[in-house]
This record gives C-alpha cells, structure tokens and sequence, in this order.
C-alpha cells in the first residue's frame, strides 16, 4: 500500500509528494517552496535519515513510522502561522482516533472504571498517550514574496518508538494498535483539512483555542518551563488568544509563554 491522500483532501485541491527515503520531509517541502510551488502539498518519506525536530533535535523515523510534512503559502503573520501547531495537533489526534479507536480511551478491569482520554495534546506541538511522547510536529516559516511558505512536519511513532531519550515514548503498535503509516496519514489528511477549515486564515483561532484545551495535558496541573538558563515554575493555567502558555506563578502572577522547555507534573518539580 502507498500513501494516499484522503478523498476530502483530494477533493479540496491537496497534492502529495512520496518518496520511498528523504533526508527531511521538511527540507524537501521547503526547499520546493523556493522553487515557487506554493502548495497545498504533501510530503511523505518510508524513512526518513535527516529529520529535525523542535530546538534543533534529531527526529528518527526508521521504516514503518510517520514522516509526513504540509507545504502552505499563506497571507498571514508569522505568530497567526505558528498556531497551525494547534491545529495539526488536533487533526492528528482525530486521524489516530479514526484508525486505532482502541487506544484512543482506556476504561478499567471489566470496563467498570470511567473511560479516560489516552491521547492528549503537549504545549506547544507534542502528542501524547498515556503521558509518552507519540508524535511531535515542527513548523517551520520563510517568507515567499509577499506571503509566508509555512511547513507543518509531523513524525509519527507507528511501528516503533526511539530508545536512549530523556522522556518517555511509545508507538501505536506498542500500544497494541497495528494501524500502518500509509493509513494514518490518509486519515490524517482528511482531518487536517477539517481543523485547517476552522482555523480559517486565523480568524477561527478562538475555537481552534477552545478544541486544543479540552484536550491538553498538564492544565491545571504543575509546570516548569526551562526558559534559556531560567527555568519558570507555577501551574498551567490555560492559554491566552494568541496560543502562549499561562503559568500562574505560585506568587500569583500571570505569565505568558512563547516558547520553551515544557515539564508537567512529577517532573515539574524534578526539572532544573
């Protein structure tokens, strides 16, 4: 089976690009948005040997795993851009649902417990279930003439999860889910443009806000952010209209966050 698009995405005018090995899907999307192709396309690898995550991470994506990367140009800022983290978060979750509904909700022995939510969404563009990283996404934005080129990559733990890592991970077969790269990515078109629909230029920012926050880990809960060599500590209290993270600080100050280190939990309190 190759990787298809979805018929929703087919149908709104996506395009998809597969190679068999890449280097990066992002690079390869960017570097076709500086030869003037302006999307809306998809990029997808079997492997992926050069794959970049967020703060200049290595990202593996051995055979069998996601490595999937949108190439959008956009009249928008470059802060409206960087909240297309939020809905690709969200269109993941709901492809995964879609193809592996077993592990989207785990109930107790003879289902007597309430279900409980497995799958969970990290600030600013990690996926979770059961509290290890599944999936992690990287934006990243160049100017286009007078637009921006805005490239959304997602990696995917399908088959396998990386060892040696300073969190934990896991795959959707680890979870006993056998779902293939090719078919989450066919669903994960589809949602995609669902949640791209919503988000609408930016406009649609206060529900795609709302959608995020039902589904977030950590709110509510202890947080400590490694911010350069500080490291801030308090409570993740929401996010604001433009996506930042609140942290009310335990002398009861308000503080908004644009990017960095994000620990919930346990290991708030062990971050340093």
């Amino acid at each position: 089976m190759g990787f298809e698009l979805g018929p929703v995405a087919a149908a709104a005018g996506y395009q998809l690009l597969a190679f068999e090995k890449a280097g990066s899907t992002n690079a390869e999307a960017l570097n076709r948005a500086r030869l003037g192709i302006e999307g809306p396309l998809w990029i997808t690898a079997r492997e992926q040997s050069a794959g970049r995550g967020r703060r200049g991470r290595t990202w593996e994506t051995p055979t069998g795993n996601l490595a999937a990367s949108l190439l959008l140009t956009l009249n928008a800022t470059r802060p409206q851009a960087a909240t297309l983290g939020f809905v690709a978060g969200l269109a993941l979750n709901e492809a995964v649902s879609a193809v592996a509904p077993g592990i989207a909700v785990r109930v107790g022995v003879d289902g007597l417990d309430e279900p409980r939510t497995r799958l969970t969404l990290k600030w600013p563009n990690d996926v979770l279930a059961d509290g290890a990283k599944l999936a992690g996404i990287l934006l990243e934005v160049e100017p286009s003439g007078d637009r921006l080129a805005v490239v959304i990559g997602l990696g995917v733990n399908v088959a396998a999860a990386p060892a040696g890592l300073p969190y934990p991970a896991t795959a959707l077969n680890e979870l006993g889910s056998f779902v293939t790269a090719e078919g989450l990515f066919t669903a994960l078109t589809d949602a995609w443009v669902r949640f791209h629909l919503i988000w609408d230029g930016g406009r649609g920012l206060a529900e795609i806000r709302r959608l995020w926050l039902a589904q977030a880990a950590g709110l509510g809960a202890p947080v400590a952010v490694r911010i350069g060599d500080s490291v801030l500590r308090g409570k993740f209290e929401t996010l604001d209209e433009e996506g930042r993270l609140i942290v009310l600080t335990d002398d009861g100050e308000r503080r908004a966050v644009t990017a960095g280190e994000v620990h919930f939990g346990a290991a708030a309190s062990l971050a340093s």
